[in-house]
């Protein structure tokens, strides 16, 4: 399996510090997400079933009448190569690396590509996958030019996958007002902004065409009741969303000030994380560590990936971690 964020448990053992003690700052997620209420004993009871306002409630959330509910957007990314016969794959790199992985293993062409080369690429391909805004880098990409992409990509019964993970928290920037064109793809989830990653609620925005073979791959009961329950709810919850929305956009931009004046400038990033490229990023990982502070950190290209701390006090934990790890650094890490 590919490595993630969240492995606070292997953290724990590799750096003999209880798990309790740690701050989890790889997975960005919001760290001070939508609280669901007790879930109700029936809903426990019950087989998960359509038509208890789930799917109502993403439809308005979404602006998009057609969608299915998944497992998580991993559910979909899966899936989803099982459904077109041997084919050449574009992804965008780097990315979320479960996208080509899941393409490859089922037997695809899978070319990784940078985002210079995405718009060319729309016209060799058979499907092009990438995340907006991506995952690690922050990287956004214009409506006009995934719809551009798209309807290239559908004339000749392509695809275009867009991975909306992300996007939550700046809903201006999402295509899913435009679900239901020919092609187009859409992954959504639950887990970030709404800070439900245990729930494992997503959903797939497309045609009908596309929905119906993969619900049959993916089998009836795919998201379980409780979730289902809280998932409406939250989805629903638009004075929590407005408020969510404003926090994170402030926790950002001062998580961006804070590793500015600690020497690691971010390039960019999103309201739920920043990027850092670094190339002694194993150092700054592993100093982190030592003080019980976890961060993702990728190899290609070097990096780091800083979530939201979730409290004053974790914030202050960060800062004083930075400002001890800068005093004894070696020289040019």
């Amino acid at each position: 399996m590919l490595e993630h964020g969240g492995g606070l448990r292997a953290a724990a053992a590799r750096y003999g510090i209880p798990p309790g003690d740690w701050l989890d700052l790889s997975t960005g997620i919001n760290p001070n997400g939508w609280s669901p209420p007790a879930v109700p004993p029936r809903v426990w009871q019950r087989l998960p079933e359509s038509g208890d306002g789930l799917e109502s409630a993403a439809a308005a959330y979404y602006g998009a009448a057609e969608l299915l509910a998944v497992a998580g957007s991993q559910a979909a990314i899966q899936v989803l190569p099982l459904l077109r016969g041997r084919a050449r794959i574009g992804v965008l790199h780097p990315s979320y690396a479960e996208h080509a992985h899941a393409w490859r293993r089922a037997g695809h062409r899978v070319d990784l590509l940078d985002a210079a080369e995405l718009a060319d690429a729309a016209d060799r391909l058979d499907v092009l996958v990438l995340a907006n805004p991506n995952n690690p880098t922050g990287l956004g990409f214009s409506i006009e030019s995934l719809l551009d992409w798209r309807r290239r990509l559908a004339e000749r019964n392509g695809w275009l996958v867009v991975d909306e993970a992300f996007v939550d928290a700046t809903p201006a920037a999402s295509v899913s007002g435009h679900a239901g064109l020919p092609g187009l793809v859409i992954l959504r989830s639950l887990g970030k902004f709404f800070g439900l990653a245990g729930a494992r609620v997503g959903f797939v925005l497309a045609q009908a065409a596309l929905l119906e073979p993969l619900q049959e791959r993916l089998g009836p009961w795919a998201v379980a009741g409780p979730s289902r329950w809280a998932a409406t709810r939250a989805l629903a919850d638009r004075v929590w969303q407005a408020r969510a929305r404003l926090e994170l956009s402030g926790a950002s931009q001062r998580l961006a000030e804070l590793l500015q004046r600690h020497e690691l400038p971010a390039a960019a990033g999103t309201a739920l994380f920043r990027w850092v490229p670094a190339t002694r990023a194993r150092f700054w990982r592993d100093a982190l560590a030592r003080r019980g502070i976890l961060v993702r950190r990728f190899d290609e290209p070097s990096g780091l990936r800083f979530g939201l701390p979730g409290t004053e006090a974790d914030w202050r934990r960060l800062e004083g971690a930075l400002t001890a790890i800068r005093a004894e650094r070696p020289s040019g890490a």
